[in-house]
């Protein structure tokens, strides 16, 4: 029987949760249910708990295995619930040694994951994978409990990251996603301290076969001119940055103990675009962090507009325990609510401008599935029905026809095409 994963939270506890499964099932935890929690949000917390009394009555015999960042912070409280055999420290849990029976003597034999915690196994489709660069982090943001559940900012060597994305390649994945919790702070741990944007110039060097390199969430503070030389300069990286926003006012932004203001956005967005004109830009925002007026929220609002974003990930803010912020005047829930629901709608219209933008543009297309895939923008990007099928892993140029509110539609063109380079 395999190891049943339920995970909760971003983007790196799925890539995290793949490398777990196959430590859990070499330690000898068959049958067993491993929950990889999450402590952003109050939400996330609240289902996890829910899952693990879930699992537990649908199969009381199954021993539960919990980790991840809510655990972290309060492992008692989860050591508690029904069914639950073991807490493991997020610290350990990419380590082969943390998933040992109880008991045992030894532990199974180390491999990449217990060199440099944090690499694991490659998560995603044949197609896009998700590799982890950097863990933790080392600023303290008045709303956020991730350095109590990640600890401080660790880095996975060059070598191992080379040797990670060439093994990716003979796969057969076509892009790679680099991830972590502050990717843009990377290298600051290690000996050389080497910046983000030379780990990538050594990288796409040292892997000259994948065609494409992409980033997760960017602290726009941390951007420096060798980043916007490469992004200039390297076609393999992808135009597309999604950046660590969170506000629009600046009297927010200094509560929240963000690293940069308003001006500094704006200013990274004409950077970007002077550097790759047809950028797409996302953003992080919270609405409804405490104190927040709503002149705050529509200065939110308008900085959509003025930085030109196309795609938003919005969050109604959350108490989370032993944080500042927690202790701040609160704005009203239903009220977050609301304000979260507008910046949707904003960036609902601001995805629909941007895909008509892009009609009658050659897009160059990654299909993952169904005659479906993702721009270099990451614009999702689907072929006329009864079109031939494209066979997934393929990159291809293809023109935009259409656009409708959840991407893009394109026709393949008649005469013969042979592979994007």
């Amino acid at each position: 029987m395999s190891v049943e994963v339920l995970t909760f939270g971003c983007r790196l506890n799925a890539f995290e949760s793949e490398a777990m499964r196959g430590l859990a099932e070499r330690a000898g935890h068959r049958g067993a249910v491993l929950v990889n929690t999450c402590a952003v949000t109050a939400e996330a917390e609240k289902q996890a708990r829910q899952a693990i009394r879930a699992a537990h009555r649908r199969n009381p015999a199954a021993p539960i295995l919990v980790t991840g960042c809510a655990s972290q912070i309060a492992p008692a409280a989860w050591a508690s619930l029904p069914g639950v055999a073991r807490v493991v420290p997020n610290a350990e849990k990419l380590r082969p040694e943390a998933w040992a029976p109880a008991g045992a003597r030894g532990a199974p034999p180390p491999d990449a994951a217990a060199r440099h915690p944090g690499v694991g196994q490659p998560s995603g489709t044949r197609t896009r994978a998700f590799v982890q660069i950097q863990n933790g982090c080392d600023h303290r943001c008045t709303f956020c409990v991730i350095p109590q559940g990640r600890g401080p900012s660790v880095s996975v060597p060059l070598d191992t990251l080379a040797e990670r994305l060439r093994r990716l390649v003979e796969q057969g994945h076509r892009e790679a996603v680099l991830t972590g919790v502050d990717i843009a702070s990377y290298g600051a741990d290690l000996p050389d301290r080497p910046s983000l944007a030379a780990t990538l110039r050594r990288l796409l060097a040292l892997v000259s076969d994948l065609p494409r390199l992409r980033l997760s969430s960017l602290d726009p503070a941390a951007l420096d001119a060798e980043f916007w030389g490469l992004l200039a300069t390297e076609p393999r990286l992808m135009p597309h940055l999604h950046l660590s926003l969170q506000h629009g006012a600046d009297l927010i932004l200094k509560r929240m103990r963000r690293r940069h203001r308003r001006a500094d956005a704006l200013a990274l967005a004409h950077r970007a675009r002077e550097a790759r004109p047809d950028i797409a830009l996302g953003a992080d925002l919270i609405a409804g962090f405490p104190t927040e007026t709503d002149a705050h929220h529509r200065e939110t609002l308008d900085l959509v507009e003025a930085m030109g974003l196309s795609f938003l990930h919005v969050f109604p803010y959350a108490e989370r325990p032993n944080t500042p912020a927690a202790r701040m005047p609160p704005v009203p829930i239903p009220l977050r609510r609301e304000r979260a629901a507008r910046l949707r709608e904003a960036g609902a219209s601001a995805a629909s401008r941007f895909y008509a933008s892009r009609v009658g543009q050659e897009e160059t297309v990654l299909f993952e599935t169904d005659n479906r895939g993702h721009t270099e923008h990451f614009a999702p990007l689907r072929l006329t029905h009864g079109a031939p099928d494209v066979p997934r892993g393929t990159i291809r140029r293809v023109r935009a026809a259409t656009a409708t509110t959840d991407g893009l539609v394109a026709a393949l063109p008649h005469e013969r095409e042979g592979e994007a380079r």
